[in-house]
């Protein structure tokens, strides 16, 4: 579970999510999400960050997201995230909170089955 502020600020980050990205709580408290948040993908999350933060709502909802991710030794992740903000008493945004799990191994394997039936089926006689 990873709780970011208003701004982005990383302000809890617990062991599920050291165990996801690497990074021990200590070096990642106060950093920006940056951190785990691929630069091509980076306008796009902020973008849709600080709408939410001022509408106090996700476009999403409750829905799961895949999304890439960057884990501390460089490699690309794919992180199923469940988003939700965190609300104070008359409703505004205190920041969100974001559950993610690593599912790397599964879409790769899919993309492989994908790849191979693509490959039969191109070699599938036609007429």
């Amino acid at each position: 579970m990873i709780f970011a502020d208003r701004e982005g600020l990383i302000r809890h980050w617990n062991p599920g999510a050291e165990a996801v990205f690497g990074f021990s709580a200590a070096e990642v408290m106060g950093q920006s999400l940056d951190v785990i948040i691929p630069e091509r993908l980076r306008a796009p999350h902020w973008a849709a960050y600080h709408r939410a933060i001022e509408s106090g709502h996700t476009r999403g909802g409750n829905e799961v997201r895949t999304t890439r991710a960057l884990h501390k030794d460089g490699r690309k992740l794919y992180v199923d995230f469940s988003f939700g903000l965190v609300l104070d008493e008359s409703g505004v945004a205190l920041g969100s909170m974001a559950l993610g799990r690593d599912v790397t191994k599964r879409y790769e394997e899919l993309k492989a089955l994908r790849e191979r039936v693509a490959a039969i089926d191109a070699a599938r006689p036609r007429g």
